[in-house]
């Protein structure tokens, strides 16, 4: 696979990278190295977010397969993680539902707060209210900004997250008392994981909304949603809310490998697409944080650029490849494709910046869960 020769870092400009390292698809780190990473990280992890713990009751999550912790387990899609080679690293080695073999971005910010260490999926009847009264996802793997985004998956639509997120309040009131669920409500971190199907998924491959909008006007368009999804949660009664832009999904394992015309490589008109919209994205948070009045905050997320360093300079975070996903070959294979090829799948996941075609592993996103740490939760008060 052939590299490619820039990587921008906003949509003013571009900087040149160095080559994308690609190892054996079998490679073990050393076990020095992976308790040294561990090590270090829980460090950081603890020292960034030592002075948030117990401002934070509870984290609740919006979104689609980035922070889906197993909603999609319950309803009728094909789009499901809850088997095998899914979970493997996970607690007791389940396959929740969760899109890697581990923890999700979501969980390390949870147990970074000092809350539990797992966000538990609202559709996962086996949870009770006092459970899911310090976090809660209400997220969809393959959903989107976009209603259509959700329709051509079966999935759960960011409208009804917000449904489920109303009767969850109501519960809340029954067990906790108004007073008490008030409190959780104002005081939660809100954390929107959105956006990167609506162009995957649907612009890019399915021809209705390209016959309708050019990239820059669908990027509005979403942006526009975003910004009322904000909205209909402050006045729901959420006073913190990080939003994330959307990550170089131009460079996935299966986007390079679907690149006609430069198979291999990252497709930089996704990525072009997703620097016009994270740019809009990321003024339109900045203006709603001024307009929501006082106690409000609402702080955008940067998650394009990190992801993009990790992707290009792997063994700078103490990864082998980034070409290819852990199961099966790694350059298509996502959901029950992992399990037609799971006897090709890597033994060591740590290895990979992907866990399948499409997701990043458990350590890519601790890695940028503590991006995060360092970078928007510091400024929610």
């Amino acid at each position: 696979m052939q590299p490619p020769s820039y990587i921008y870092s906003n949509a003013s400009h571009v900087r040149p990278v160095v080559a994308l390292q690609i190892k054996s698809h079998h490679r073990k780190m050393s076990s020095r190295s992976v308790q040294y990473w561990a090590l270090t990280t829980l460090i950081l992890l603890s020292a960034s977010c030592k002075a948030k713990a117990g401002k934070v009751p509870a984290l609740i999550v919006f979104g689609d397969s980035t922070v889906d912790a197993g909603n999609n387990d319950y309803i009728p899609t094909i789009v499901r993680a809850n088997f095998p080679p899914y979970g493997r690293d996970f607690d007791g080695g389940v396959a929740t539902g969760r899109f890697s073999n581990g923890r999700l971005i979501t969980d390390f910010l949870s147990g970074a707060l000092g809350l539990p260490s797992s966000v538990p999926a609202y559709l996962d009847g086996s949870y009770t209210i006092d459970q899911l009264a310090t976090g809660v996802s209400f997220a969809s793997g393959a959903t989107g900004l976009d209603a259509l985004t959700a329709k051509l998956s079966s999935v759960i639509p960011l409208s009804q997250q917000l449904e489920y997120f109303k009767e969850y309040k109501e519960r809340l009131k029954v067990a906790k008392g108004e007073a008490v669920a008030d409190k959780i409500i104002a005081e939660a971190l809100y954390i929107f994981s959105i956006g990167t199907n609506d162009f995957m998924l649907n612009y890019f491959a399915v021809p209705l909304r390209a016959a309708e909008y050019t990239p820059k006007e669908y990027a509005t368009y979403l942006v526009g949603l975003a910004e009322t999804a904000v909205r209909d949660v402050h006045e729901l009664g959420a006073r913190k809310v990080i939003f994330t832009g959307i990550p170089s999904f131009g460079c996935l394992p299966a986007m390079r490998t679907t690149n006609r015309d430069a198979p291999g490589e990252c497709n930089d008109e996704y990525n072009r697409a997703v620097l016009r919209y994270n740019a809009e994205i990321q003024a339109a948070m900045g203006t709603l944080d001024g307009e929501l009045g006082a106690g409000a905050q609402v702080v955008y997320s940067n998650v394009y650029d990190e992801l993009y360093d990790i992707i290009a300079s792997p063994s700078e975070y103490g990864f082998e490849n980034a070409g290819q996903g852990c199961c099966g070959t790694g350059v298509i294979e996502v959901s029950v494709l992992c399990v037609v090829d799971a006897e090709l799948t890597c033994q060591d996941a740590d290895e990979y910046v992907f866990f399948d075609a499409i997701h990043p592993s458990q350590r890519a996103y601790k890695i940028l869960a503590e991006g995060i740490i360092k970078t928007a939760l510091q400024v929610i008060r």
